[in-house]
C-alpha cells in the first residue's frame, strides 16, 4: 500500500520570519529552494578552498565596482539560495536594507562537486527564470568552468559554454575583466 506525503510549502515570508524569530539559524545550513527548505551539501576542503579564491580574486580585480557575496542569499520568486559567490552592483547599505534580487546580481557562482547535478538542473532554472544575466559552476570533478548566459523564463540559459583550466572569460555586466579558469582552482598537488 503506498502512502502520499505532502510537502509543506513556504513562502519566502515565512521563511525569513522564521531566521527572525531563530527557528532556523545559520548552524541548520538550510536555503528556501522553490518553496521548499532543503538542506544544503557539506562544503569539502577543495570546495572551500575555492570559494577563498574566487573571493579574493574578486575583491581584488574588482575593487569599487562590485559588492562581493560569499554564501549569502538572494531573494528569487519563491526561493532564497545561497549561492557560493556573488558578484552584486554595489550599494551603500550593502545590502542590510535587503537580500538582493535578481536584478541586483552582476554573477552568481557555485562551487560544485556532489552538487553538481542540483546546481545544472534545480539552480540553473531557478537562476534563468528569474533572469540572473550570468551563472557560473565551477566544476571541481573535471576542473572546468560552465559560463552560462541569457536567461530565458522557461528555465534555459541560451548560451552555453564549458570552458577548460587554460581558457580566458569575462563578464557580461564588467566588459573588460577578463579571468583564467585555472586560477579559480588551487594548484595541482
Amino acid at each position: 500500500m503506498s502512502i502520499a506525503r505532502t510537502h509543506h510549502r513556504f513562502s519566502l515570508a515565512d521563511y525569513e520570519q522564521m531566521i527572525d524569530q531563530g527557528i532556523l539559524t545559520e548552524s541548520d545550513r538550510v536555503e528556501l529552494i522553490r518553496g521548499e527548505i532543503i538542506e544544503k551539501m557539506s562544503i569539502g576542503e577543495l570546495h572551500a578552498a575555492c570559494v577563498k579564491r574566487l573571493n579574493r580574486i574578486f575583491n581584488v580585480r574588482l575593487v569599487g565596482k562590485t559588492c562581493v557575496g560569499v554564501q549569502d542569499p538572494v531573494r528569487l520568486g519563491n526561493s532564497e539560495p545561497e549561492p557560493d559567490v556573488t558578484l552584486l552592483t554595489p550599494r551603500d547599505d550593502d545590502y542590510a536594507d535587503g537580500h538582493p534580487e535578481a536584478e541586483d546580481v552582476l554573477l552568481i557562482v557555485e562551487v560544485a562537486d556532489s552538487s553538481l547535478e542540483f546546481d545544472r538542473v534545480v539552480k540553473r532554472e531557478i537562476y534563468a527564470e528569474n533572469g540572473v544575466v550570468e551563472f557560473w559552476i565551477l566544476n571541481l570533478l573535471d576542473r572546468t568552468l560552465e559560463v552560462y548566459r541569457q536567461p530565458q523564463a522557461d528555465g534555459r540559459y541560451d548560451e552555453v559554454r564549458v570552458l577548460s583550466s587554460t581558457e580566458k572569460t569575462d563578464l557580461v555586466r564588467l566588459p573588460g575583466e577578463e579571468f583564467v579558469v585555472a586560477d579559480f582552482f588551487p594548484p595541482l598537488g
